[in-house]
């Protein structure tokens, strides 16, 4: 016999959630009896955690840093996914990626906001990071990053990169290198830089200074004159244009359509440990990514992300680039066919392939000396078996395994099949150390 109450928590639900639940055994008689915290309550999401799949660790942290796409984050936060799947979250802002690292490798937070590759960076102890085991189990986003030139180069170059050659072989005779920063340098936005200058015939390891500036600091410092371009994640590259001190040259999707970019991170040692709040989390932001790419909760997303407490940019900055109005500052508007999306397109599902890519550019750019265990650090990382469990569990139906090819902009193909050691030695730009 249904209960009045039991009746309420049925009606709470979104329907086809509440059948989802039904059908694997987590119906309103097991909802009711876990309770709800107040941030859920308020939201108007009930915890759906029984006693047998409640998380080990449910007071956890979660490190961030001031992006666009730690929406998942904050919004599985704010609209009360966390507290629907027992988890307590506490949001912790990072003044830089190696805090974002140092904080997760300490346990001084559980969870974190990461760029793709950090993962992998710290498994290996590459680029100065201490050798801490790293699992991916969820990407983030796709797409969304954008390389900034300041305004002097208006007119001059675009989004092809041979244009900017002899401008930086010009400084590079006169003893005044262009300098270019990213955010970490076995990170996304390095890789974006480094792909885009080497496609131009560009070293960014000879005929440049490539500098390492955290997201929330880039445009200050293009402002002051310390480089002459950079790349990282939105707002910044918006915040630029706005500001009137540069110009989107490109956007990382104009580089790779649908790329990977930002993922949740756990150590290694926490997930063993921990695999019910792991999966826990999984689930939370499953939720949170499918509402954000409802593109009508775009303008509440940018207005709850720009907040002080997150990015602390005005909603009106983030949003257009949500929306893929597209404005790159130096005449050209577009609509964006590939804005950043969260959800759609299996854009969570941890590939494998994404992992290879990424050990392919980092021997390319002599980040690792001899050719790396390619399949071995991919396997150990990409946690696509942890990410299957969990959307299994909520009845969700992912898009699986892709080990298909991909081309970037500049027509080379990427095959995850095929010889990776070719493929990094085979282009014309490299900095191979064997």
């Amino acid at each position: 016999m249904k209960t009045k109450a039991n009746t309420s928590t049925a009606r709470g639900l979104d329907r086809r959630s509440f059948l989802t639940r039904a059908a694997t055994g987590l119906g309103a008689a097991a909802l009711l009896g876990t309770g709800l915290s107040s941030r859920a309550l308020a939201q108007g999401a009930p915890s759906v955690t029984g006693a047998a799949d409640a998380p080990e660790q449910p007071n956890i942290s979660i490190g961030f840093i001031a992006l666009t796409d730690c929406a998942p984050f904050v919004i599985a936060h704010e609209k009360g996914f966390f507290a629907k799947y027992g988890i307590k979250a506490t949001l912790k802002k990072g003044a830089n990626w190696a805090s974002i690292r140092d904080m997760l490798s300490t346990g001084e937070t559980q969870a974190t906001h990461m760029l793709f590759g950090m993962p992998l960076a710290s498994t290996m102890g590459l680029a100065g990071s201490p050798k801490k085991p790293m699992i991916i189990p969820w990407i983030v986003n796709r797409n969304g990053q954008a390389i900034t030139l300041t305004n002097s180069f208006k007119g001059k170059v675009a989004s092809d990169p041979k244009a900017l050659k002899p401008l930086v072989d010009s400084a590079k005779s006169l003893g005044e290198p262009l300098t270019f920063a990213m955010t970490f340098p076995p990170g996304t936005h390095a890789m974006w830089t480094r792909y885009f200058l080497g496609a131009g015939g560009i070293n960014p390891d000879k005929d440049i200074n490539l500098i390492t500036i955290p997201p929330p600091q880039m445009v200050a410092n293009m402002k002051i004159g310390k480089m002459d371009g950079y790349c990282v994640g939105e707002p910044w590259g918006a915040r630029a244009i706005a500001d009137g001190i540069g110009f989107s040259a490109i956007t990382t999707q104009d580089i790779w359509k649908d790329h990977p970019e930002k993922v949740c991170a756990f150590t290694e040692e926490f997930a063993a440990k921990n695999p019910k709040t792991v999966k826990a989390v999984l689930k939370a932001l499953h939720e949170a990514s499918v509402w954000l790419d409802d593109m009508a909760n775009r303008p509440e997303m940018a207005e709850i992300i720009g907040r002080p407490n997150y990015v602390s940019v005005a909603k009106e900055v983030i949003l257009p680039r949500l929306l893929g109005e597209l404005d790159y500052g130096d005449g050209r508007k577009v609509k964006d066919e590939f804005p950043m999306h969260f959800s759609k397109r299996n854009c969570n599902y941890p590939q494998e392939k994404y992992a290879l890519w990424t050990l392919a550019q980092y021997r390319r750019w002599g980040l690792v000396k001899g050719a790396p265990d390619y399949a071995g650090i991919s396997a150990k990382v990409l946690r696509g078996d942890l990410y299957e469990e969990a959307m299994r569990e909520l009845g969700y139906t992912h898009g699986g395994k892709n080990q298909e090819p991909e081309t970037l902009f500049d027509g080379v193909t990427f095959d995850p099949k095929g010889n990776l050691e070719a493929y990094a030695s085979g282009f014309a730009v490299h900095s191979i150390k064997n």
